[in-house]
This record gives structure tokens, C-alpha cells and sequence, in this order.
């Protein structure tokens, strides 16, 4: 019997998909669950209510302690990942000893600013913390950057959940189901877990000091204007190399300058949102001080298989019996083959681990020890055997 399972059913009866998509995640446990996850993927957001509760009934009849849960564009489990198509998949995990706080964040308006409320207490036995958040209602980006202030050194791990648009969002939390806000859990206690993300981005040209900035806005790079310095980069590339530039250029900036080298997931990757050529700046999607290290990037379906390829071979957590993917939309038929690329190359990695997730339009996960909110990655939650109290 193992300590964790997953499971997948499709098809128009998204009633009928909950009940047999948990099913089948608890079949294989050795007891009964602590934490079972469900996500869901339909258009009629009314179908996708009735359906969480009814996968929540039946994982409290099974004696779990708690679900969680979200929609999303499409779905991961069963060793497959179903994008537009109304789906079901679950997640049950067996956690000895742990503990598991669950939460529930708003935001009220004070004055002329935003406070989340619902925030957990946190302890010092906490291990990672899960976020499932609606992108419309819940000021995501701000809240995750600035986690460090309230949960202390805590990973933590989820994705923006929903489907188009304001109001289509689910999330499931405790036999409760809310459309806006934010749901998660802080797994506590002895778990073995670990965590990465893939950002899936290939650097191009050399690692550079930013030497003039303000804000997002990058003027001199290594001493040089910074859209001479980007032309200078893309004109020495292969052609191959020039087009996939030309179609979506990204920027990481390295995460310890004091690195001797700076490897896959050494960088904060963001996007070149824009460039003045007047004034020789670009800027980009996060704000950059003077005197931090940045590399251009670009990303395509090879560079995504390369980067999370080379972390799974780097993770030091074995063996993996479960884990938790969230995957961004894009890095499903949008990038490659088929919707199975991300689960395919975990279970070639893991071996026999249960897997459940679903695809986001925005991935949460820490990157050299910091909270993050990220876009074309994989963010994975991963469990090992059970440690002993």
C-alpha cells in the first residue's frame, strides 16, 4: 500500500468525474488521507461548485483531514495532463504526525491600501506552505514577494487559479467553496518535502552588472546603453537563437551575487516588457538595483525540457513517493507535443510517485530561498518517505 495516490477522470458528468477522480487517488493509500487536493476544469462554473462539493463529501467520508482545491484551465493526474476538456484530478497524501493548518485570506481595504486578513500564525515546526489564489480579487504578486515578513523563511508553493475572466474562480477549502480571495494550507510537523521551480529559460550572451536603473527600467549594462548591449547579444546568436529572441526575450537576474557560477535556477526570470530607443533603456517585469547580476534568456520547448530535466537530476530528495505540479498554461500544447510533457518527465524522475496538479496562468514558488509568483514555469512540491517524530 503506498501514502500516496492520484487520480483523472474526464468527461461532461463533472459531478460524476469528482467522485471517481478521488476515488481513485485514495484507492492505493495505506490509510486513511491527510491532506486530499482536488482540481477541476470546466467552462460552467456552476458545474465545477457542485463538483467540488461533491469530491469534497467523498473525501470526508474517507476520513480526510483536510481538502483543498482549486479549478484551473485544465488538469494533471493520472499520469496525464487534459487541457480544454472538463476534468477531474486528485491528490490524497498519508502524512503521519504532521500538521496541517488551513487558511483563508481576504482583503479589506484600510485607508488607501489593502490588508490580507486570515493569515496563519506560523511556528517554528512549519515546513511549506500550499496557495491556491484568484488573480482578480487577491493582490497575488504583492502578497507572495512580501510572504518573508509574515511566514519567516517558510517555502511556499501553488498557483493562481480560475478560468477567464473575474468571477469564474472556485477554491475549495474544508468543505467550504469560495469565488474570490485565497485558500492554502501550512504543512507542519515531520514531513520530508522539497521543493523546485522550473522556469524553463535558456541564457544567451554573458552575465552582466546592471551599472545604471531606476525602478524596472534598466539604462546601462556593463557600462554600455542596454538596448546596444541586448543588440550587440542577439546579432552574435545563431539564427535560431535570434528568432526565438525576437519572439519573447526574457532577462533572469541571478539570486546570489557572490555565486562562483550561476546555474539552472540561480535566476529570477522576468520579461522584457518593453525598450526606448531614445534613450537606449529597456525595461522589464521586476524592479532591478544597481550592481545585480542579469543574462538575457529566451525560452522554447527545448530550453523548458533542458532546465527541468537538469533540477530533477540536481533534487536531493529520494526517492519522491508523491508530489504536487503546477504548470503554467503555456508549457502544455502550447509548447510542446501534448499536454503530458511536465507529468511524464516527473514520473520518468520519481518513478511510481503519485502526481496530481493542474495547469495555471501563474505558478508560486520560491527560487534561491524567496517566494515568488512566476509565469511559463512547473512549480513542484515534492514528498519523501515519512520522517519519524
Amino acid at each position: 500500500m503506498a501514502r500516496f495516490g492520484d487520480g483523472l477522470a474526464l468527461g461532461p458528468d463533472l459531478i460524476g468525474a469528482a467522485e471517481s477522480a478521488v476515488k481513485q487517488a485514495l484507492e492505493p493509500l495505506s490509510a486513511p488521507p491527510d491532506l486530499v487536493c482536488v482540481f477541476l476544469a470546466c467552462e460552467d462554473v456552476g458545474a465545477v461548485g457542485e463538483a467540488a462539493r461533491r469530491a469534497m463529501r467523498v473525501a470526508d467520508a474517507a476520513g480526510a483531514r483536510l481538502v483543498i482545491g482549486c479549478n484551473g484551465s485544465g488538469v494533471i493526474g493520472g499520469d496525464r495532463g487534459v487541457e480544454e476538456t472538463s476534468a477531474v484530478s486528485a491528490w490524497a497524501g498519508v502524512l503521519p504526525g504532521a500538521h496541517l493548518e488551513p487558511f483563508r485570506l481576504e482583503t479589506l481595504r484600510a485607508e488607501d491600501r489593502l490588508v490580507v486578513v486570515g493569515m496563519p500564525e506560523g511556528s517554528d515546526e512549519d515546513v511549506v506552505a500550499v496557495l491556491l489564489a484568484d488573480p482578480y480579487s487577491f493582490p497575488v504578486d504583492a502578497f507572495v514577494e512580501r510572504s518573508e515578513e509574515a511566514l519567516p523563511g517558510l517555502p511556499m508553493v501553488g498557483a493562481l487559479a480560475g478560468g477567464q475572466g473575474a468571477g469564474r474562480t472556485r477554491l475549495l477549502l474544508d468543505g467550504e467553496v469560495y469565488d474570490d480571495g485565497a485558500v492554502g494550507v501550512v504543512l507542519g510537523g515531520p514531513i520530508s518535502a522539497a521543493t523546485v521551480v522550473s522556469q524553463g529559460a535558456r541564457p544567451i550572451g554573458p552575465d552582466m552588472v546592471v551599472t545604471k536603473a531606476d525602478e524596472n527600467v534598466l539604462y546601462e549594462l556593463a557600462g554600455t546603453p542596454a538596448l546596444e548591449k541586448l543588440e550587440q547579444i542577439v546579432l552574435a546568436l545563431p539564427e535560431e537563437e535570434q528568432q526565438m529572441a525576437s519572439q519573447g526575450l526574457l532577462i533572469g537576474v541571478a539570486m546570489d551575487e557572490y555565486a562562483e557560477q550561476h546555474e539552472h535556477g540561480d535566476f529570477l526570470v522576468r520579461g522584457v516588457v518593453g525598450a526606448d530607443a531614445d534613450t537606449g533603456a529597456i525595461a522589464i517585469g521586476d524592479v532591478v538595483e544597481v550592481g545585480r547580476t542579469v543574462r538575457f534568456q529566451v525560452r522554447d520547448a527545448e530550453a523548458a525540457e533542458e532546465d527541468l530535466t537538469a533540477l530533477l537530476q540536481r533534487f536531493d530528495l529520494k526517492p519522491v513517493e508523491g508530489a504536487l505540479l503546477f504548470s503554467c498554461n503555456g508549457r502544455g500544447r502550447a509548447m510542446f507535443p501534448d499536454s503530458d510533457h511536465d507529468v511524464k518527465l516527473l514520473r520518468r524522475t520519481f518513478g511510481p510517485a503519485g502526481v496530481g496538479g493542474f495547469f495555471a496562468a501563474g505558478e508560486i514558488g520560491p527560487v534561491s530561498g524567496r517566494n515568488h509568483v512566476h509565469g511559463f514555469t512547473a512549480s513542484i512540491l515534492a514528498f519523501g518517505p515519512a520522517a519519524v517524530s
